[in-house]
């Protein structure tokens, strides 16, 4: 065999997944938003999640999209495990569309029409205003051009007439049940290998209308790369958090659930998808155009069917899930990690990764507003080893701030290399700004918990006016901290800022007051200098405090107010 044909083959291959990243992305780009407030809106049953899931993913052509898109909303609890499940049912049905796309590469010569495709994505893309088609066209011309490549290096090789590939396939007896169970397995290693069921069904397709492999074993390859694409999702899924190893769980027990009850009728069910398509299995030289057809209409048949069986049990899934996959102990750690973010995969997009980053500056504000928290615990705590404690702990808590700025920023700098849409280059832009100003929040808590150290060390202590204000400070700082994360949580076009610049401006006038008040104070003796400057160095930093909220809330709007 040829070193050329091999290396069209393997180059072949590795176009067809570029042409369905690319075409997925552009998809992405030209829906926007959209496709994240309609997996929000069109989940409240099963069906309707199922629906959603399938749409979204004939839209996108990427099952992976759906799912990381589907799991950020269970993190952000907008969607219950119960309802990710639906969805993730759908995405099943959803992406056997590429394989009926296959089909038709290897079906149809469209090679030759593949050309006014390129040339018109090039058109596009170099008009601004509908690059995004362009791009998508290219994808879509990238991945018909690679199919039709990889069908005619098939009948280059000449498969059928190589009497060593011919003697190997022809030793494995296709009416053998343990044929089927080898080729089962053949088909989940090499889908993990790979990482791409796409370019193993693109094998199969090869490899079946070259006459070499049956349809028994080409059928049973296809079962093992629909297992194989769940296990890498749940290797990836290891190191997020338990809402997303419960999600790959639940879409791993779905397609080890189906392939079992095939397997038990497998003869006959795969008879009766032939009988659909117009084939007999039993005939020893099948016309490829079928055999293409075939393996897209079991692919079909196969998460239609399993579907319409589980979607039944989704709370018996769910409450599997939930035994199976245990909660960690140490969900709320006080170490420095990233939850959403970090895991590179070859199908990821710039769109979604823009999504995981929002969840990760979510987790990020949530984190200060703890911090926060511990430190009005300071502001009451007496005992010199709790103090101790509770302030080592906030020390903890900055360097961890400095870290996640860090790291967010080297993760949406990365993303920013990519080719992204102007609303996404936006997004971007606040991100960059709102992470910068919750680590600025992080920084005021410790220089509030410094302040507090400093005192203790000394010999004297606030009065009971003075703690009641603090107090009332902390209390009004705490509100803005708040209304920043339900921002942040939740749709800006459902958000009044109008609360957070209210607070802001509360925190202003109180600041103020206390100024006045303060030197009035000092000037009748009611407590030292010091003791007024310390004080007043906590109330100043909780109204910078603000004034960072206010910049994030700002950031998230994309608005600028006037502030103080």
């Amino acid at each position: 065999m040829s070193i050329i044909i091999i290396f069209k083959m393997i180059g072949a291959l590795a176009l067809l997944i570029y042409g369905m990243k690319v075409m997925s992305e552009a998809l992405q780009k030209m829906a926007g938003s959209q496709l994240r407030h309609i997996l929000g809106a069109m989940t409240t049953n099963r069906f309707t999640g199922m629906l959603t899931g399938m749409f979204i993913t004939v839209s996108v052509q990427s099952s992976s999209a759906t799912t990381v898109m589907t799991v950020s909303f269970v993190n952000a609890g907008l969607l219950t495990l119960a309802q990710a499940i639906s969805v993730i049912m759908g995405a099943n049905i959803g992406t056997t569309l590429t394989a009926w796309i296959m089909s038709a590469g290897f079906s149809l010569n469209i090679t030759d029409f593949v050309w006014p495709a390129f040339f018109i994505g090039i058109l596009l893309i170099y008009m601004r205003k509908h690059r995004y088609i362009g791009d998508f066209l290219f994808g879509v011309a990238f991945l018909f051009f690679s199919l039709g490549v990889l069908s005619q290096t098939g009948k280059e090789m000449d498969l059928g007439h190589n009497a060593d590939l011919a003697a190997f396939f022809a030793s494995f007896n296709p009416n053998n049940f343990f044929t089927i169970v080898a080729f089962l397995l053949i088909g989940t290693i090499l889908t993990c290998i790979v990482q791409s069921s796409a370019a193993l069904m693109a094998i199969t397709m090869v490899l079946c209308t070259s006459g070499v492999l049956s349809i028994y074993p080409g059928i049973a390859l296809v079962m093992g790369e629909n297992i194989g694409t769940t296990l890498t999702a749940n290797v990836a899924a290891l190191t997020g958090n338990t809402q997303a190893r419960r999600a790959a769980m639940a879409h791993l027990f779905f397609n080890v659930f189906g392939v079992l009850w095939i397997l038990l009728c497998f003869y006959p069910f795969v008879n009766m998808v032939c009988s659909f398509v117009g084939v007999d299995p039993t005939v020893a030289r099948l016309n490829p155009v079928r055999l293409s057809l075939v393996l897209a209409a079991f692919h079909t048949a196969f998460n239609i069917t399993n579907t319409c069986i589980l979607i039944w049990f989704i709370p018996q899934i769910e409450r599997f899930c939930i035994w199976a996959v245990k909660a960690k102990t140490n969900e709320e750690e006080e170490d420095f990690r990233l939850r959403y973010i970090g895991g590179d995969t070859i199908m990821k997009t710039p769109e979604l990764s823009v999504l995981e980053a929002q969840k990760e500056i979510q987790s990020f504000a949530k984190r200060i507003q703890r911090m926060f928290g511990f430190v009005r615990e300071l502001l009451g705590t007496t005992d010199d080893t709790a103090f101790t404690k509770l302030y080592s702990r906030i020390e903890k808590y900055e360097s961890i701030s400095d870290n996640m700025e860090i790291e967010i920023a080297k993760y949406l700098n990365t993303v920013s290399d990519a080719h992204l849409s102007d609303d996404t280059k936006a997004k971007i832009r606040a991100m960059l700004r709102e992470i910068s100003e919750i680590e600025s929040i992080g920084d005021s808590c410790y220089n509030v918990a410094r302040t507090l150290n400093r005192k203790k060390a000394g010999k004297e202590d606030f009065t009971d006016k003075q703690y009641e204000h603090l107090h009332q400070m902390f209390e009004l700082t705490d509100d803005s901290l708040t209304q920043m994360n339900v921002l942040l949580a939740g749709r800006k076009d459902s958000f009044d800022a109008n609360r957070s610049f209210n607070i802001e401006n509360e925190i202003n006038n109180y600041r103020t007051q206390l100024k006045n008040q303060n030197i009035n104070d000092v000037n009748n003796h009611e407590y030292t200098y010091e003791m007024g400057t310390m004080y007043m160095d906590i109330i100043c930093e909780c109204e910078k405090l603000g004034d960072y909220v206010v910049n994030v809330v700002e950031a998230r709007m994309g608005t600028r107010q006037k502030g103080a």
